[in-house]
């Protein structure tokens, strides 16, 4: 997850508290990329999913997006961007940079707990991921 804003850092989490997955955070688009990279390690990436926030210290959402879609280790990894941002101009661009997924963040414990079922059973259990 790559998230600067403590609290929903914490709700996010929080929501994926009984997933049996491990979840990594970053605050910032520059860990971000390095993180992934480090984890690409050779040729095949050990992370299986990206939550990306658009607004980051750095470097931001669309400069991380593009930076893994331009990667070959990363880019086949799935990226969800989870955002506060409903604006549709928002929306298309990250689908047009290659954004698998557009999620707006929800405003309540309850919702994220949705989300994170809903994200954890489609991506997770019922994709098919490159290994």
């Amino acid at each position: 997850m790559v998230e600067d804003n403590p609290g929903d850092i914490r709700l996010i989490q929080k929501a994926f508290e009984e997933s049996p997955v491990g979840m990594r955070t970053v605050e910032n688009g520059e860990d971000a990329i390095e993180l992934l990279l480090e984890e690409a390690g050779g040729c095949a990436s050990g992370v299986d999913l990206v939550l990306l926030d658009l607004k980051l210290p750095n470097k931001n959402g669309e400069e991380v997006l593009d930076e893994i879609r331009d990667e070959p280790r990363l880019n086949h990894v799935p990226v969800i961007i989870l955002t506060s941002s409903e604006d549709e101009d928002d929306v298309v661009e990250m689908y047009e940079r290659g954004a698998n997924a557009y999620l707006t963040k929800p405003v309540s414990f309850e919702g994220f707990v949705k989300m994170a079922e809903e994200v954890e059973g489609f991506w997770l259990e019922t994709a098919e991921l490159p290994i």
